[in-house]
């Protein structure tokens, strides 16, 4: 495997599932995996370009090794796998893009290819793509009635909506491209497009 090849880091406290998303990725991905919260935070470097995190781990939860990882400033997508049924408290969390256990080997192989195609972009639009994110992982898991009495819910909404505003032109050249197509999926799905 080429040096080239992007660096993903799975930090997974179940070791056979660590090994099954390393088996997934490593066809087309370097990838490291640590099993705590301490070695993720070890491992992280500039070089990581994806991060698979863990929620739920007995040393240092993946909520703790998100806020190290963005207080350092590091410029890498990160995923939550977890068993970690999402609400509203999301919201205020720095990841990219959230996955509920199970997950299987097209989504998780799709969701790091997507972040990957994410990060060439600006940090704009790389906003607008995680609070797309958020919104369709809120939809997708609870009530539509239960998020309309959300101001959180409704904040998301407004500033997924000023955003878009920012990034109308850009979107509009960017919009031209197969890879924005595969992660604006969410954003368009906000208009009731399919």
């Amino acid at each position: 495997m080429s040096e080239e090849n992007p660096l993903v880091l799975v930090v997974e406290d179940e070791r056979d599932l660590a090994e099954l998303y390393t088996t997934w990725l490593a066809e087309s991905y370097r990838v490291r995996t640590v099993n705590d919260g301490r070695a993720a935070l070890d491992a992280l470097e500039d070089e990581v370009r994806v991060v698979l995190l863990d929620r739920r781990m007995p040393d240092l939860s993946g909520d703790e090794v998100l806020d190290a990882l963005r207080e350092r400033g590091l410029d890498c997508r990160v995923a939550m796998v977890t068993a970690v049924e999402p609400d509203t408290g999301v919201l205020e969390m720095g990841f990219d893009d959230y996955l509920v256990k199970p997950v299987s080997r097209e989504e998780l192989t799709r969701t790091v290819s997507n972040l990957l195609v994410r990060d060439e972009y600006d940090e704009g639009v790389r906003r607008l793509f995680s609070l797309a994110s958020k919104k369709a992982l809120l939809e997708s898991e609870r009530n539509r009635k239960e998020l309309e009495g959300s101001e959180k819910y409704q904040q998301l909404l407004d500033d997924i909506e000023r955003l878009r505003d920012e990034l109308d032109d850009k979107l509009a050249r960017l919009s031209e491209t197969d890879d924005l197509t595969r992660v604006y999926q969410d954003i368009a799905r906000d208009d009731g497009e399919e």
